[in-house]
């Protein structure tokens, strides 16, 4: 990365004004790169391959809302029942099961027989609708996560349909005002596995785990985001106990004042070589050199200038 993408990146990462409100999603580092978090009231779209963290970064989401944010979610899973996603994410620190008996969560097994599904002129979603719909109302969420879509949409090929629908799902978020975020998987050669989702949201992100040199580690990358910058880098990031870690290296800006102050090395020369004063005191100073150049005692120098200051 260039001194000048470093530059521009950690541009976005300062606060903006914004012409829609946002919401944040307690995701340790993600916030920031979103510059406060994702569109509120809107659908944001996280593809990822396996692996990845999808469905964990969705849970996060649900969770800190509930928790820290007080906005109650519905989590809608195609492939886990909600036992197992309570058991999944124990190790965590999150007790799902408290969170439903509170009705700050909603756990929802969305399964679908995928042999009673024939393509044929138009995908109704009306019961999808009305399932979620009325989840949504009964503990009056304001967060919602749909994992995965391709469960619901894997058996269709025509992709005039496919959009249609897909539009029409995220429309429907929208209408219901809810923060949503739909997991999707990685294609082989697009983001997406039908490559048409990332077309109708309003925000992508991307979560990649990969292993070079033997070596795994997962990254983040905002792909898209509709009004407003954003970090466009990737962005290394761990699963740890309390969740999602992660660490936007380029919004550590340099913009503070720096010290001027200098002190003595308690060597008069040396000190004179650094404008007749010495080090700059706040700093770090490296001594290097091989055996029998006297860096021991440069370093007992300065303590011994130091002990005479006071």
């Amino acid at each position: 990365m260039t001194g000048d993408e470093k530059g521009k990146d950690a541009k976005h990462l300062r606060p903006v004004e914004r012409e829609f409100p946002i919401c944040p999603t307690g995701i340790k580092g993600l916030d920031e790169i979103l510059n406060g978090g994702l569109p509120e009231g809107r659908p944001t779209l996280l593809a990822g391959n396996v692996g990845s963290g999808k469905t964990l970064a969705a849970m996060e989401f649900i969770v800190k809302g509930a928790v820290e944010y007080d906005e109650p979610g519905v989590f809608m899973s195609f492939e886990e029942s909600g036992q197992d996603l309570a058991q999944n994410v124990t190790s965590l620190g999150w007790d799902l099961e408290k969170l439903v008996e509170q009705k700050k969560i909603l756990l929802i097994h969305g399964q679908i027989d995928q042999k009673q599904i024939v393509e044929v002129g138009d995908f109704e979603l009306e019961g999808l609708f009305a399932r979620l719909g009325h989840a949504i109302d009964s503990i009056g969420a304001r967060r919602v996560v749909l994992d995965t879509l391709e469960v619901l949409f894997g058996v269709f090929t025509n992709r005039a349909i496919l959009r249609s629908e897909l539009q029409r799902l995220f429309r429907w978020l929208k209408e219901k005002g809810v923060t949503a975020i739909v997991t999707v998987e990685a294609g082989e050669t697009t983001l997406t596995r039908h490559g048409i989702e990332e077309y109708v949201s309003d925000c992508v992100i991307f979560l990649d785990n990969r292993v070079v040199n033997q070596m795994a580690t997962r990254r983040l990358r905002v792909i898209k985001y509709r009004g407003t910058s954003h970090g466009s880098n990737e962005y290394p990031f761990l699963i740890t106990k309390g969740g999602i870690s992660l660490l936007p290296i380029t919004s550590i800006e340099l913009d503070y004042e720096a010290p001027t102050e200098q002190i003595s090395t308690g060597i008069e020369r040396l000190d004179t070589m650094m404008d007749g004063e010495g080090y700059v005191r706040a700093s770090t100073v490296l001594v290097s050199g091989m055996a029998g150049t006297v860096k021991s005692s440069l370093a007992a120098h300065f303590v011994d200038a130091a002990c005479r200051r006071g």
